[in-house]
């Protein structure tokens, strides 16, 4: 045999320890092939928003297979495309009435902004192809959504051509001195304007932004002025605004999407994915006005997509992962346990003087890790911050996801953001296991010398 190993080889060195083997998973809980427990705190990547063997959409899951698992939209209509896309525009709300799927989020990041380009020719306005985004940000992992992301280390994948256009994300813990968190916020809503005055306003497309940062920020959001602002900055310009909610869309905030908690901003387009498959299958997509898609419609179609566009066994899964949402209640589920959580979180955070930040809404958070609070002096950059916490706490039982943006440069951080089902004493054992593991780094740091 040639090669093997799996995905596994392409970033695991040589001589390192393997990751444990995944043998079965039912709710919050995943066990090993050795029998060992662990709790997903961070619902994998955030997708597995209803928790693992979820009853309802495995059955969905099967009755679709048997069925049929593929038919390519340019031969069939699929029912299990329509309904979802009735569903999730209706829940989405008044603007959104047309959905587009497809099989992952860079993928659906990609489309939406192929299809505002669309959008911009159709009307006439050809010129219209450049796209903002802020830094830092994180929208995909193709070459066109990788420059979007702004983050230096994806430099040696992207191709040479046009420079992206980025702006400073509004964040909420790290603001300049002299001025609080929403002068920061509305300074970054100005740097947008003037990047589309100085760039040429008849030749900008669309400004795309996370409403509540997730593998960028971790979690981080901005006052409200800050949305209304670039609502009317994008207004003033003929600028399409699009709300990547891959991460916080699908109920996770406590709101179907995080775009609700302002109602008086409304977002052109808006990616989902995630936790619109719940982890089942993979699924994507982006919603639409139907004003714009009655213009590309009318004027040149749009027939882009990939194989797997609008699955019928895909769709079919989203749709049960969708009415399980709702009947459930989980959306106001995930309010009240976030409210638990973080307050769980704050009283680690008095103990622990490793936590610098506790941030989030709904079961969206994350905890930052600093050096030293009083001065949010971030910990060494040559140390493995995030992977020996997640480290020390998948020997606890605990599965971490986190990250260190920009190598760095914009902090430490960790998500907790559980399943939409865990109960309250899940809640609290992700916070124990939490707090353990942070006091063994801790102490680990304590004996290096690097804290106090």
């Amino acid at each position: 045999m040639i090669g093997g190993g799996g995905i596994q080889k392409f970033w695991t060195p040589a001589g390192a320890p393997a990751l444990p083997r995944i043998a079965r998973a039912e709710g919050l809980c995943l066990w090993d092939t050795q029998g060992r427990r662990y709790l997903d705190v961070t619902s994998g990547p955030i997708a597995v928003n209803l928790g693992h063997a979820n009853p309802r959409v495995l059955a969905a899951m099967q009755e679709q297979a048997a069925r049929v698992c593929f038919a390519y939209p340019s031969a069939f209509e699929s029912e299990a495309d329509l309904r979802l896309g009735a569903e999730l525009c209706t829940h989405a709300g008044n603007g959104f009435e047309r959905a587009f799927f497809v099989s992952g989020g860079s993928e659906a990041v990609e489309k939406c902004l192929q299809f505002a380009r669309r959008y911009a020719l159709a009307t006439g306005e050809g010129e219209r192809r450049r796209v903002i985004s802020r830094n830092p940000s994180y929208h995909g992992s193709t070459q066109a959504t990788m420059a979007l992301s702004a983050d230096p280390a994806y430099a040696p994948f992207l191709a040479a051509g046009e420079a992206p256009l980025h702006v400073p994300a509004p964040f909420s813990y790290r603001v300049p001195e002299g001025i609080d968190a929403e002068a920061h916020a509305l300074r970054c809503a100005e740097a947008l304007r003037a990047t589309i005055i100085e760039t040429n306003p008849r030749t900008v497309l669309a400004f795309i932004l996370e409403p509540v940062m997730g593998f960028s920020g971790g979690a981080t959001r901005a006052p409200a002025a800050y949305y209304r602002r670039v609502r009317e900055i994008c207004d003033e310009f003929g600028v399409l605004l699009i709300y990547d909610e891959i991460v916080s869309g699908a109920g996770r905030t406590g709101r179907f999407l995080a775009a609700h908690e302002w109602p008086d901003v409304r977002p052109d387009l808006v990616v989902l994915a995630k936790g619109i498959g719940g982890g089942y299958c993979p699924l994507a997509g982006f919603l639409a006005p139907a004003r714009l898609v009655d213009a590309v419609a009318n004027s040149s179609g749009f027939h882009v997509g990939h194989t797997h566009k609008a699955q019928p066994l895909a769709c079919a899964v989203g749709l049960a992962v969708l009415r399980e949402t709702l009947e459930r209640n989980l959306v106001a589920r995930a309010r009240a346990a976030g409210e638990r959580l973080r307050s769980g979180l704050r009283d680690l955070q008095s103990r622990n003087s490793l936590m610098g930040d506790v941030r989030g809404v709904g079961l969206l958070n994350a905890i930052e890790l600093v050096a030293d609070p009083a001065t949010k002096a971030m910990l060494p950059r040559d140390l493995d911050v995030v992977g020996r916490v997640q480290a020390l706490a998948r020997d606890r039982g605990l599965l971490l996801y986190g990250r260190r943006t920009h190598a760095g440069r914009f902090g430490d951080w960790l998500f907790v953001t559980p399943p939409l089902v865990a109960s309250d004493a899940e809640l609290d054992e992700i916070v124990a296991g939490l707090g353990d593991a942070l006091h063994a780094f801790r102490g680990e740091l304590r004996t290096a010398r690097l804290i106090a």
